[in-house]
């Protein structure tokens, strides 16, 4: 018996991880065992972002996603996902990278949460100034 074939991508952004795997297809995307449509609470917004890796490069229907992510809201899972498709798609396909890298896809976004400091309500945020 023998496994599909398919190409491996890991994504980062803020607390989430994601791992893509892209199998031959007609351009089905599952995340977590539910359709994207189903796991995104039919935001369309979102929708379309996670699939913006495969329409810049024009592979839409030819390839079935299947993804894990873990960690995090659901926007930064979104971005997690975007780069674990793109770099997944440079694995088996390493003269489409520029195009990604161009577009942003291949790097990941440094930005994290803030820790809280003792002695402040937040990160930064301090207790009102009183004069008297």
């Amino acid at each position: 018996m023998a496994t599909a074939k398919y190409d491996y991508g890991l994504g980062r952004r803020k607390s989430a991880t994601a791992t893509a795997r892209l199998t031959k297809g007609k351009g089905n995307v599952v995340i977590n065992g539910k359709s994207a449509g189903d796991y995104l609470s039919g935001n369309k917004a979102m929708l379309a972002e996670v699939t913006d890796p495969l329409a810049i490069v024009g592979k839409q229907q030819e390839f079935d996603v299947t993804i894990l992510v873990k960690g995090g809201g659901l926007a930064g899972q979104v971005d997690a996902i975007k780069q674990a498709i793109a770099k997944a798609i440079t694995v088996g396909a390493a003269d489409l990278r520029p195009v990604l890298k161009k577009a942003g896809f291949m790097k990941r976004d440094p930005r994290e949460k803030e820790r809280k400091k003792y002695g402040l309500r937040s990160a930064r945020k301090r207790e009102q100034y009183s004069k008297r």
